[in-house]
């Protein structure tokens, strides 16, 4: 039986949760800023090292050593970590070229994706009013990207095929958080990265300046910040009462969109992101309406 945790666990657990959507707003858009002058791949590179660097001192410290490293599910780590590197590389490639709040936008398409998904790879059923919902997230993606019409940046393919990159790791979290303990999940989701980011940044190595490697420690430490933040809030309230708190990363990121870079927003964006936020709310909501 679902137990309601206390208002005060519930409260906050909801600013955490909104903590950790401007934690990842800012990430990306401090990304997005690096790509005027560094390579894409040294941005991605240092995300990934100095997120795992400090994520490894802190588990290390929290759990007294490092019996989180065993896992059972080696393969499913490593493919589960290759796809948050892919999804990473398309967002951070496509930042160079479009706003952040349409890329942002864009790839939270990947919660609704998930459910369609789910159907494949994890046998579940759904009803029509989740299959409306899936369909009315498509075509709030396709009011963001406005393919065929005059104007569209072709760079939003990148965050759209992102999509499915990203979807594929929300669905090996959700089948690895009941089988592994959360901390050895926490701490491969960007190993594979900074083994396959370090091949590829060597042969291509330029030494940062200071403030550009001052800007990649605190890429990797906002990265860092914002999932324990998430764990933590998990941690006052259940995953369920706090998800949709997570599209304000959508709400920080088309601020500071507008705000840090200047960019203007589409009306046709606008309604597609309304639409796109709603779909995800409602299959949500219709996953959760039991138990609440």
């Amino acid at each position: 039986m679902f137990r309601m945790p206390a208002k005060s666990d519930i409260l906050s657990g909801i600013l955490l949760t909104i903590i950790v959507g401007m934690c990842f707003a800012s990430m990306d858009a401090l990304a997005k800023a690096m790509t005027a002058s560094i390579s894409v791949l040294f941005v991605v590179w240092g995300r990934n090292f100095f997120h795992t660097l400090l994520v490894t001192a802190t588990l290390a410290y929290r759990e007294k050593g490092f019996g989180f490293v065993r896992t059972r599910h080696p393969m499913l780590h490593s493919v589960r970590s290759l796809c948050l590197l892919t999804t990473g590389l398309l967002m951070y490639y496509s930042l160079k070229y479009i706003p952040l709040a349409d890329a942002t936008a864009v790839l939270f398409f990947a919660p609704v994706f998930v459910t369609a998904l789910s159907v494949v790879f994890l046998k579940e059923k759904i009803g029509w009013h989740r299959i409306f919902a899936v369909i009315a997230g498509f075509i709030g993606v396709l009011l963001v990207v406005r393919p065929g019409l005059a104007g569209t940046n072709p760079y939003l393919l990148l965050p759209l095929a992102g999509v499915g990159f990203h979807s594929i790791y929300l669905l090996m979290t959700r089948r690895l958080v009941v089988e592994e303990k959360a901390a050895t999940t926490q701490f491969y989701s960007t190993i594979a990265g900074v083994i396959v980011m370090t091949a590829v940044v060597i042969p291509i190595w330029q030494t940062p300046s200071t403030e550009n490697w001052t800007l990649l420690f605190l890429i990797g430490a906002i990265g860092a910040a914002g999932h324990s933040f998430l764990v933590k809030a998990f941690s006052y309230a259940p995953a369920s009462l706090l998800t949709p708190f997570l599209y304000s990363q959508v709400i920080f990121a088309s601020a500071i969109s507008v705000i840090w870079f200047g960019d203007d927003m589409h009306p046709l964006t606008i309604v597609g992101t309304c639409i796109l936020v709603l779909s995800g709310l409602y299959i949500w909501w219709r996953e959760n309406r039991r138990k609440i």
